[in-house]
């Protein structure tokens, strides 16, 4: 009876090794150093969601090389739909890893807190309050592309995905153009889902310092008010103590104000542009957090420290879920009232003033020596570690800024053009039914200058405006976009112009820079001789430039092309913004 009981209790024990041993991951059956392809994580995460009644795994779109993009959803209730926002009783956390799929801690920790919630239900309790859905890979093309040499910065894992998608484009580069179709499904989930709380997972690039994770919220201008003073006051003191109890040191991004200076010449903290994940959900009216371990310390101790970092903020969700789904209501209720109903200004661009606080930072004590490679000096850093008193640069200015109107109309031709992708994010377009004419004040463009290199796959321009009002007959069939929506912080920085992420400075209109007719020398010289009779109040002025302007007067296409820009002839659409303000 005895040895039975013995054969008994071992078979036991080996089962129960044999059911444990598919739950350790490839991250620590490497002994901490490598991480798994594509497929061998989807697979973990499909048995994840075999084993579990709280899990569900979900495709949400498809790469350009043809790879599943997935999603799992975990929910105590099992509820694996989404449920609108006004009537949630859970805030939904969106974990996003891999936008960057050489920076991939996030998807290892992710397996190792999703066991230890399903498996083992150790942190079962993080899902009390809260519904959680998992993006393990978001860049799943460029994590296939990997390599030991893609991060030369970056202290492992073995082996690396690639920084861009295969048609080379920065997702964390493309949250408002939405030129990548992985954004494009991105967007279309968290459209479908309207997530609370969104945690997007990176490694850093950049200075050498102790801190092992560190991490950006939005808490400026750019963000609804009473959010940014939430995060920054609420939230930031309860991550960085979750996550040093858990033993690692934390601290805000550390971005350096001048690269030549190194740690002399202070940091800086920034109000992040819409391009990338945090100022876009700022956009959106929601918390969000970036996560940067540093490239340089083991990637076991990066993976732990995000996982660290996941965990404190499910606990911080949990013990505040009704707090966050409140203030979510109210930065989408109150963002319309405060924009629409004054002429309250709508921030669109910011810089750092000269304002700063001493505060103290752990680092390594570093020099400067010549370098015979380079020719200038090289920052060597050091093993040494050091307390640095530095300044932090962390005011931020507004430096422009717009009315909000009461909406916008978009003719058709330009949202077939490419205008429609507005309605990825959220925003909800009306078709005029009939011809009508509108008083709208439009844009016309000077000072048109294109960068001379593309950037992200398009040509960026930059430029000036000048406003000015007319009527003007719609079409049947032209948009009008009401900015009486929760979208709209995006709305008006996709459409007013001079918002650096605007579809104008992205490059979607830059055939309206392009003159479609020209004249020929000597018709313009009939022309313009008809002119001068006919009009002397255009002679007195023609006289009155040669007079002054002695550029002008030395340049014989400027001078007709004076008369051409006053002619029946010119086209009245060039330089013409094509999307109007209705006030």
């Amino acid at each position: 009876m005895k040895k039975l009981a013995i054969i008994f209790l071992f078979l036991t024990q080996l089962v129960l090794s044999q059911s444990w041993e598919r739950w350790i991951t490839y991250f620590e059956k490497s002994e901490f150093t490598s991480t798994p392809n594509y497929q061998e994580t989807m697979d973990y995460f499909q048995n994840l969601a075999n084993f579990s009644d709280y899990a569900d795994l979900k495709d949400f779109g498809i790469s350009p090389q043809g790879r599943e993009l997935k999603y799992l959803i975990a929910s105590k209730e099992s509820k694996f739909e989404p449920v609108k926002y006004m009537k949630r009783k859970k805030p939904v956390l969106l974990l996003i890893n891999g936008i960057h799929s050489g920076e991939i801690e996030g998807k290892d920790a992710s397996m190792l807190l999703l066991r230890e919630i399903f498996v083992s239900k150790e942190k079962e309790n993080l899902l009390d309050s809260l519904t959680l859905l998992v993006v393990p890979i978001f860049s799943v093309d460029g994590h296939e592309r990997k390599s030991k040499y893609n991060r030369i910065n970056q202290n492992g894992p073995e082996e690396m995905g690639w920084r861009t998608t295969a048609q080379n484009l920065n997702l964390n580069r493309d949250w408002m153009k939405t030129a990548a179709p992985e954004m494009e499904a991105m967007l279309r989930l968290i459209t479908t889902w309207l997530p609370d709380f969104i945690i997007d997972s990176h490694t850093t690039n950049g200075a050498d310092y102790q801190y092992t994770i560190t991490y950006a919220v939005e808490k400026y201008q750019n963000i609804y008010p009473e959010t940014g003073a939430w995060l920054k006051n609420e939230f930031v003191p309860f991550l960085e103590n979750g996550v040093e109890k858990r033993g690692f040191l934390i601290h805000p991004y550390i971005h350096l104000k001048s690269w030549h200076e190194g740690f002399d010449g202070g940091i800086r903290d920034w109000a992040a542009s819409p391009r990338f994940s945090t100022g876009y959900a700022a956009l959106q009216n929601r918390p969000s957090l970036i996560i940067e371990t540093h490239m340089i310390k083991p990637y076991k101790d990066r993976v732990y420290s995000t996982k660290a970092a996941m965990e404190s903020v499910m606990e911080f969700i949990n013990s505040n879920a009704a707090a966050l789904l409140n203030l979510n209501m109210k930065a989408d209720e109150n963002s319309i009232t405060d924009f629409t109903n004054s002429e309250k200004h709508l921030p669109l661009d910011y810089n750092i003033s000269e304002y700063y606080e001493e505060i103290n930072l752990k680092g390594y004590k570093y020099y400067w020596e010549p370098s015979d490679i380079s020719g200038t000096q090289k920052l060597v850093y050091t093993d040494e570690k050091k307390d640095f008193n530095v300044k932090y640069y962390n005011d931020m200015l507004v430096i422009d800024s717009v009315t909000v109107p009461e909406g916008y109309i978009i003719p058709k031709e330009w949202w077939q053009q490419g205008i429609s992708k507005i309605e990825i994010h959220g925003v909800e377009p009306k078709h005029f039914s009939n011809d009508t004419t509108i008083h709208v004040t439009r844009y016309k463009f000077r000072n048109v200058i294109f960068d001379s290199l593309s950037y992200e796959g398009r040509q960026r321009v930059s430029f000036e405006i000048d406003p000015y009002e007319e009527e003007v007959m719609i079409r049947e069939g032209d948009v009008f976009i009401s900015t009486k929506q929760r979208t709209l912080r995006v709305i008006v920085n996709l459409l007013e112009p001079l918002a650096g992420d605007s579809y104008a400075q992205w490059g979607y209109m830059n055939s309206i820079f392009e003159r479609a007719e020209y004249y020929e020398n000597y018709v313009m010289e009939k022309v313009a001789e008809n002119m001068l009779l006919e009009d002397p109040e255009l002679e007195k002025e023609f006289r009155n430039k040669l007079a002054k302007d002695n550029s002008f007067r030395n340049d014989p296409e400027a001078r007709l092309t004076f008369f051409y820009k006053r002619s029946p002839y010119y086209d009245s659409n060039y330089l013409v913004y094509p999307i109007m303000r209705v006030e």
